[in-house]
């Protein structure tokens, strides 16, 4: 087991900006957990999967109560989950998943920030086959046998086992598998008693490709674009 391959991240948001739009993504999270399970985090994976990542990106426990109980409620809004597909500058792709009260909205602004940075949107699986979804599990290593859990969580649906990094450097074991699996494997983790900084669906690229610097920012900046967009809540590309 090594190191896990993990694209570029994107570092031109404010930290602030950052913090706010993670907040809003992990609001619209838990209101599209809430309205498919219900309010309670037993017996809504969904659910708990939200409140993991709200924990792990330090988000006050009041604005979590407070977006549990706004979903709880009977004027909540109603989020459609909508997966964008294109190509930035010098032929990457992009995967832009949405959750949106106005379609005609998203849209319109997805297209823009395509176009504007030199891509173009495509049609529904013009880009999808060339990136894997999966269910991808964030973990501190501290006090794991990795070798032992990754033969214990094989039968559980365990693809993929590394090591990897947060925003600060911190040292993570990142474990993935089909996302067809996600539930069976979260609930493998949960019954060793481990609980995921974050848990995901992610769209992993199968050949990411590596650019020159200047040209990598080119789509860098397309991605941060996209994701400063109220309505996106996650952009996956293809640049190594």
């Amino acid at each position: 087991m090594g190191r896990i391959f993990e694209t570029r991240k994107s570092t031109m948001f404010a930290r602030w900006n950052k913090m706010a739009k993670l907040f809003t993504r992990i609001s619209k999270d838990i209101a599209i957990a809430v309205k498919a399970g219900g309010p309670s985090p037993d017996n809504n994976p969904a659910l708990r999967r939200a409140l993991q990542n709200a924990r792990h990106g330090n988000m006050p426990k009041d604005k979590v109560e407070a977006a549990i109980k706004r979903a709880s409620g009977q004027d909540v809004k109603s989020y459609e989950v909508v997966l964008y597909e294109g190509y930035g500058p010098h032929g990457i792709p992009i995967m832009v998943e949405t959750a949106t009260d106005n379609v005609v909205r998203t849209v319109a602004n997805v297209r823009h920030a395509f176009k504007a940075g030199g891509g173009n949107m495509g049609n529904t699986g013009s880009v999808g086959f060339l990136f894997q979804h999966m269910g991808v599990f964030r973990l501190s290593p501290e006090g794991i046998d990795q070798d032992a859990l990754e033969l214990e969580l094989i039968d559980h649906g365990l693809q993929e086992m590394g090591e990897g990094t947060g925003e600060k450097g911190e040292k993570q074991l990142i474990i993935r598998c089909a996302f067809n699996d996600f539930g069976r494997l979260q609930h493998a983790i949960e019954e060793k008693g481990l609980t995921p900084l974050s848990a995901e669906s992610e769209y992993i690229p199968q050949n990411p490709v590596s650019l020159p610097e200047e040209q990598a920012q080119e789509v860098l900046k397309v991605v941060d674009t996209l994701e400063q967009d109220e309505d996106v809540q996650r952009v996956f590309h293809g640049l190594a």
